[in-house]
Parts: C-alpha cells; sequence; structure tokens
C-alpha cells in the first residue's frame, strides 16, 4: 500500500514539475494531456491517503479526533498552498510556482514511503485488479446506506461549493471592492481549518451523523447570509462560518467512511468519495462560469439551496 501511494504521489509531482518546465515551450494540448495525467492521481491520492489514518488510530474516540486533524490539515492546506503557490508565480514565475508544488509532492511520496504499515492481503497494490477493486469499492458505496447516504449528499453539496471560487468574486465586484474576493475566500477556508479543529476537541459524545447534518445546514447558512448582508466585513463573517460547517462536513465525512466501510475496501471507498466531490465541485464551477456580476448573490443563494436540499437528502437516504 505505501509503495502505491508513493507511486501516485511520484507521478502527480513529475507530472506538475513537467508542466513547469514545459508551460510556453510547447502546444498547449501536450500541456492539458500532463495535466490530465498528474489530475488523476488527484482523487487516489487524496482519498487514499485518508482512508489510511484509520489504520493508524485506534477505533472510537482516537479515530475521531484523527479524522478531525485530517481534515483540519486538509483546509490549512488549501488555504496556504494556493496563496504560497500565487506568491511565487507573482515573485518568480508561474513555472517556479508549479516546480515548488512538485517538489511538495515528491517530499510527499517519500513521507508516505515511510509510514508504519504493513502491506497486507487487505491492501489495494498496482496488478491485483484495479477495475475490478474500483467496481467492487462502487458496489460497497451503493450498498451500505451511510456510505450512499454521505456520498449523495455530499456531491450534492459541492456542486454549490465549487462555484464559491467565481461568486465569491463576483460578489466582491458587485460591491465595487474587487480585492475581496480573496478575502472571503479565505475567510472560508480559516472557517473550515476552524471547525475542524474545535470538532476534534469535542468529546464524541456527538454521533458524525449529526455534525454532517450540522455542517451542511451552517455551510448553507453561512452562504445565505453572505448573499443578503451589505457590508463586506459582514461577508466575510459569513464565509467564516460556511467554512466552518465544511470542516465539520469533512471531518465527519471522513470518519463516516472509515468506520462503514470493509477495511479491504476502504481505499476505494474513500477514493470514489473524493473523485465524486470533486466532479461535483467541478461542475459547480462550470455552472458558476456562466453567472455575472449582477448574479453573484442569486448563486450564492442557489448554493445555499444546494447546502439545505443535501441535508436533506442525507437524513432522507439514511432513514430510506
Amino acid at each position: 500500500m505505501r509503495l502505491a501511494f508513493a507511486v501516485l504521489l511520484t507521478v502527480l509531482g513529475a507530472a506538475t514539475g513537467l508542466m513547469g518546465g514545459v508551460l510556453g515551450r510547447v502546444e498547449l494540448p501536450l500541456v492539458l494531456a500532463v495535466a490530465v495525467v498528474g489530475g488523476c492521481c488527484g482523487p487516489v491520492v487524496s482519498g487514499g491517503l485518508s482512508s489510511l489514518v484509520a489504520r493508524l488510530s485506534a477505533p472510537g474516540a482516537d479515530r475521531g479526533r484523527a479524522y478531525a486533524r485530517d481534515a483540519a490539515v486538509y483546509n490549512l492546506a488549501s488555504l496556504a498552498g494556493p496563496a504560497l503557490a500565487g506568491a511565487t508565480a507573482v515573485a518568480l514565475s508561474p513555472a517556479v510556482a508549479l516546480l515548488g508544488l512538485a517538489s511538495a509532492a515528491l517530499v510527499a511520496a517519500a513521507l508516505t514511503a515511510s509510514l508504519p504499515l504493513a502491506d497486507g492481503t487487505g491492501a489495494y497494490s498496482p496488478g491485483t485488479g484495479f477495475w475490478r477493486d474500483l467496481a467492487a469499492g462502487v458496489r460497497t458505496v451503493w450498498r451500505v446506506r451511510e456510505l450512499r447516504a454521505v456520498t449523495a449528499a455530499g456531491c450534492l453539496a459541492f456542486v454549490g461549493i465549487g462555484a464559491l471560487t467565481t461568486t465569491t468574486v463576483l460578489l466582491a465586484e458587485s460591491r465595487g471592492q474587487a480585492g475581496a474576493g480573496g478575502i472571503f475566500l479565505t475567510a472560508f477556508a480559516a472557517g473550515g481549518v476552524a471547525g475542524a479543529f474545535a470538532l476534534g476537541r469535542v468529546r464524541p459524545a456527538i454521533r458524525s451523523s449529526s455534525v454532517v447534518v450540522a455542517g451542511l445546514l451552517a455551510t448553507g447558512t453561512g452562504l445565505a447570509a453572505a448573499a443578503l448582508v451589505t457590508s463586506s466585513p459582514a461577508a466575510a463573517g459569513s464565509f467564516l462560518l460556511a467554512g466552518a460547517g465544511d470542516g465539520l462536513l469533512l471531518a465527519a465525512t471522513l470518519r463516516l467512511r472509515a468506520d462503514h466501510s470493509p477495511e479491504r475496501r476502504r481505499p476505494q471507498v474513500f477514493t470514489i468519495g473524493a473523485g465524486l466531490k470533486i466532479s461535483a465541485a467541478a461542475l459547480g464551477a462550470g455552472i458558476a462560469a456562466t453567472a455575472e456580476v449582477a448574479d453573484a448573490r442569486l448563486y450564492l443563494l442557489g448554493a445555499a439551496l444546494l447546502l439545505l436540499c443535501a441535508a436533506l437528502s442525507y437524513v432522507a437516504l439514511r432513514r430510506g
């Protein structure tokens, strides 16, 4: 298992570094092809690595805290990574920024190879039937009620969350403060870190299913408030609330996947969940790309409505 993830991280790093080396020197289709190869490793790496937390932590409260920290680190990376890459691109060049990201992936590959994991029969490794294992993972997600509910709700939610990169910028422009879009996104990411860390410090009396619903409702409430308030500071506070809900949602989702997945299928379940979430976010971003400045509030309210529908669908699918 360590070898599989180390190889995938190495491919991701190599693809990113190659993009930095060929950017502006070769035809765009070739650059996009390299990006596709690296991008294919994204869900496997992000989802699969999170599945390892269950093997490195004891069931119960320890596992809950571990996944809360995993979610917090994920949100922290989503906050610091783009900021650092953007600053590097401005100060030096986009190619140097890509090479820096490639170096980070290669360091991660080396760290993954050092994890204290025993490659047993329950672990996926290349050559054991990728498509067969992937199909088995899909069947697991579909048949296990809790996994089906949280995956469906997460996909619906991330159609709305995926639109935030565009709608925050449009919201700031609609108020004559174009630079505030970055502040709104930063507030959302910071809220995610805070929400996940806070969950890690709460005693395990709160069920993960309740945290999922609370996270979805908090995120939707924050986005709706951001659309309705009139001042930028109040909007930033609303995005902070929305991000906190997203942090709760991520931590609880990871914990539910770990608890309800058979050990042998856990990497596939996490990978499928990550891939579907990324696809849903991409769909949301594509929809938001059609928006105009005047539509920003309407799109945010639409995203909030999707979060509410996600909460309702989660409750319904768990009971159905």
